[in-house]
C-alpha cells in the first residue's frame, strides 16, 4: 500500500470543525454586542472580548470544546464597576481578576469551585436574569434605567405609562417584542431551519424592518475595534488603593471562575469526548481575562449557549472555537460599519430572552417539592442579588448555604410509631446525635409506655458521640427489668476495642 493511502488525515475532523465555528460565530456575534451595550461600554469591547476568548483562551488545555467569550451573566456586575470607577478602570479590573484565576488553577482550586451549593450557582443566575430583564425592558423603549435593580423593577409600571404616552418607545418596544417572537418560534421550526441561529436572524429582520420602513429607533454606534482599545495607564493603577475595587476584583475572579466551571461541568455532560480539567480551564480564563484587561476589553467566561451550540453543531476539537474567533476578527476588521443598522432594541430583545433563560424555574419547582431548604437558598440568593448588589448577593447566599449545611449536620429527628395495641413502641433517630441533643432524646425516651417493648432504630444516624451512646446503653439497662426483650437497640455501632483506637478499620 503505498505510504500516502496508509496514513491517516492530519485534521480528520477539520471539515466539521469549520462548519461548527461559523454556526458558533453566528451566535456569538449578536450576544457579543448586546452584552457589551448592557454592560454600559462601547459594543467594540464586546467583540474584543470575543475574539480573545476564541483564539487565545481557545488554543489552551482546559475543556476542548468549551467556547468563551462576554457573558450575559456578568453584565450587572460591569455595568455597576463601570458606574463606580468609571470605564479607564474596567481594564485594570478585569485584569487582576484574570492573573488571580490564573493563581487560583495553578494552586489547584479549580475542583473546589465544584463544591459551591447548585442553590447558590442557581440563585445568582436567576437574580442576574431578573436584573438584565427588568433595566433591558428599559432600553427595549428606549427610556433611561435605573440605577439599582430594586429601582428597576419598582420603576416598570411608572416607565409603561411612559411608553403608552410616546409613539418612538412603543416602535421600540414593539422591535424588541418581534426579536422575542423570533427567536421563541425559532425553535419549533424544522432542524434545517435551525441550523441558522434564530438570535442572529432576529437581529437581520429588525435590522431590514428598521431600514425599510425608516422606524424611529436608535441603533448601534461604532467606532474602529482597534480605537476602542484601551490600556491601562498609570491612573488605572492609582485606583488599587480603593478597597472597593478590590472587593470588585474578588467579585470578577470567582464569579466568572464559577460560572465557567459550572459551565464546562454542564458541556462535559453533552459529549463524549475528553473530559475538562478544571484547574487548566481556570488558568485558560485567567489568561483570556488578562489579555482582556490589558486591551481595556469585557470580561470573559465559558458560555453555554456557545458551547451547546458548538457540541450540537458537530464539533470534534478545539478548531472550531479557535475559528470562531477567526471570525469575529474578520468581521470586526471589515465589515464594523454594518453593525450601524442594527436596532438597540433588538439587542434588547435578546438580552430579555437570555435572561429569561438564566431563571430556573423547574429546578425551583423541583426543590421546592424534594428539598425546600435548598429552594430557600435559591431564592433569598436571587433577591439579595436584585435588592442589594452582585458579589454581596453571592456571598448572602453562600453564608446561608452554609449555615444550612450546618443545620444538616447537627439535626436529629425522632419520629415515634405505635399502634393501640400491646405492640413493641418503635422509636427512630435520624441525623446527627451527639450530648447537645441529649436532653431532648432523654426526655422523648423516659416519656414511652414502661410496661410495653421498645424497638429503637439508629440505622438513620449519621454520628453518634460517647455521651448519647453511654446515655442510650443507660437507658436500655433501666428498661431492661420490664422483660428480656423489652428494649431491642437497631443497628448501634459497635465500641471500638479496647486494645485498639476509634478509627480503626475491622
Amino acid at each position: 500500500m503505498p505510504p500516502s493511502l496508509s496514513r491517516a488525515p492530519r485534521f480528520p475532523h477539520l471539515r466539521r470543525d469549520v462548519a461548527a465555528s461559523l454556526v458558533v460565530f453566528l451566535v456569538a456575534l449578536p450576544l457579543c454586542i448586546g452584552v457589551a451595550i448592557a454592560s454600559g461600554v462601547p459594543a467594540e469591547l464586546g467583540l474584543i472580548t470575543g475574539i480573545v476568548g476564541g483564539v487565545v483562551t481557545g488554543l489552551m488545555r482546559g475543556s476542548s470544546l468549551q467556547v468563551s467569550g462576554p457573558a450575559a451573566g456578568l453584565t450587572v456586575l460591569v455595568f455597576e464597576a463601570v458606574r463606580t470607577f468609571g470605564l479607564p478602570a474596567l481594564g485594570i479590573v478585569v485584569l487582576l481578576a484574570g492573573l488571580l484565576q490564573i493563581v487560583m488553577g495553578a494552586l489547584k482550586w479549580g475542583r473546589w469551585f465544584r463544591a459551591i451549593s447548585l442553590s447558590v450557582v442557581e440563585g445568582m443566575l436567576a437574580g442576574i436574569g431578573l436584573v438584565i430583564i427588568a433595566g433591558q425592558l428599559y432600553a427595549a423603549a428606549g427610556v433611561p434605567a435605573p440605577a439599582s435593580g430594586l429601582a428597576k423593577l419598582a420603576g416598570l409600571p411608572a416607565a409603561l405609562v411612559k411608553v403608552l404616552d410616546s409613539t418612538t418607545a412603543l416602535v421600540s418596544l414593539a422591535v424588541a417584542a418581534g426579536t422575542v417572537l423570533v427567536m421563541v418560534t425559532w425553535r419549533r421550526l424544522p432542524r434545517a431551519a435551525r441550523a441558522v441561529p434564530g438570535a442572529l436572524v432576529a437581529v437581520l429582520l429588525a435590522a431590514v424592518a428598521t431600514w425599510l420602513f425608516d422606524l424611529p429607533v436608535a441603533t448601534v454606534r461604532v467606532g474602529g475595534v482597534l480605537n476602542a482599545v484601551r490600556l491601562p495607564g498609570a491612573d488605572s493603577f492609582a485606583a488599587l488603593a480603593d478597597l472597593a475595587l478590590l472587593g470588585t476584583v474578588l467579585a470578577f475572579a470567582l464569579i466568572a471562575s464559577a460560572e465557567s466551571l459550572f459551565s464546562a461541568a454542564a458541556v462535559d455532560r453533552l459529549h463524549a469526548g475528553p473530559r475538562t480539567q478544571y484547574d487548566r480551564e481556570l488558568v485558560a480564563q485567567g489568561v483570556g481575562n488578562t489579555v482582556c484587561g490589558l486591551l481595556g476589553a469585557l470580561p470573559m467566561t465559558a458560555v453555554i449557549v456557545r458551547s451547546s451550540a458548538n457540541v450540537q453543531a458537530g464539533a470534534r476539537t478545539k478548531a472550531s472555537r479557535v475559528l470562531h474567533g477567526v471570525w469575529l476578527l474578520l468581521f470586526a476588521a471589515l465589515l464594523p460599519a454594518t453593525l450601524a443598522y442594527v436596532p438597540l432594541a433588538a439587542l434588547a430583545g435578546i438580552l430579555v430572552h437570555a435572561g429569561w433563560k438564566l431563571i430556573p424555574f423547574r429546578a425551583v419547582a423541583t426543590l421546592w417539592r424534594t428539598h425546600r431548604g435548598e429552594a430557600l437558598v435559591l431564592v433569598v440568593t436571587a433577591v439579595s442579588i436584585v435588592a442589594v448588589n452582585m458579589f454581596e448577593g453571592v456571598l448572602i447566599g453562600l453564608v446561608l448555604s452554609v449555615a444550612k449545611a450546618a443545620w444538616d449536620a447537627s439535626h436529629l429527628r425522632i419520629d415515634r410509631a405505635d399502634d393501640d395495641g400491646d405492640g413493641p413502641v418503635r422509636v427512630r433517630l435520624s441525623g446527627t446525635v451527639t450530648f447537645l441533643r441529649l436532653p431532648k432524646i432523654l426526655d422523648a425516651l423516659e416519656a414511652l409506655p414502661h410496661d410495653r417493648p421498645v424497638e429503637l432504630d439508629l440505622s438513620q444516624v449519621h454520628h453518634l458521640d460517647h455521651a448519647c451512646r453511654t446515655a442510650l446503653e443507660a437507658w436500655a439497662a433501666r428498661h431492661s427489668p420490664h422483660g428480656p426483650d423489652a428494649v431491642r437497640l437497631h443497628a448501634l455501632p459497635e465500641r471500638p476495642r479496647a486494645s485498639e483506637p476509634a478509627g480503626t478499620p475491622r
